[in-house]
């Protein structure tokens, strides 16, 4: 039986281009959403301290797509880069980066979970060469919601989080149990993993103090 999952078109095909197009609509649509989301959380801000947004120095600090492809251009020649689950990771010198980040190679941010904290990254001409500038964004799970919900509750992970001086607030405790920390990998260990394959160097540690849950 033909697998449906591995269906493709030739990039150039009318087929593939429309798949690309699609994809560009999504991410564009992502980005107008995420815009959206920024501004509502000024207004918030705002409203409760008496003061405009940009007097508190609320600006856009990261904004990366999830699921992207990009036309880039390697050695091999000019490839189509799908990145799911990915970060593009570009090393020092790329022409693809803006000149506030040329010398250093591109930021990365590496999440992990919302009781263990993120990384910050920076590419690396090592990702360049060996992985099409990529590399993960995230720690990954260690088990689906299901069985997170399954094995703690949300109520009881809001309480333990809270002694440990990190706040969480959530829509629902069944969505907060799907997240929590035990449900991810070690991100300290993924992030070892790939800065010493040369993929990406670990620049400073995140830990977490607050939470969101939508």
């Amino acid at each position: 039986m033909k697998d449906q999952q591995l269906a493709c078109a030739p990039f150039a095909s009318v087929e593939g281009q429309d798949y690309f197009s699609a994809m560009n609509c999504a991410a564009n649509t992502a980005f107008a959403n995420r815009q959206v989301i920024t501004h509502q959380i000024r207004k918030a801000f705002a409203t409760v301290f008496g003061w405009p947004a940009e007097e508190m120095g609320m600006e856009l600090v990261y904004d990366v797509a999830h699921n992207i492809a990009k036309v880039e251009r390697y050695s091999e020649g000019e490839l189509v880069v799908h990145r799911k689950g990915s970060t593009r990771a570009l090393g020092p010198g790329s022409p693809d980066l803006s000149p506030r980040y040329r010398m250093t190679g591109q930021p990365v941010i590496c999440g992990g979970s919302m009781e263990t904290g993120s990384y910050l990254l920076v590419g690396t001409e090592g990702a360049v060469r060996d992985t099409f500038a990529s590399t993960m964004h995230g720690s990954g799970r260690t088990m689906s919601r299901a069985q997170a919900k399954k094995a703690a509750r949300g109520e009881q992970i809001q309480k333990q989080m809270k002694q440990r001086g990190i706040l969480v607030k959530a829509v629902s405790m069944s969505g907060l149990a799907e997240e929590a920390g035990f449900a991810y990998k070690n991100i300290s260990e993924v992030v070892e993993a790939v800065d010493r394959a040369g993929i990406t160097k670990t620049v400073a540690e995140l830990r977490p103090i607050g939470n969101i849950k939508g």
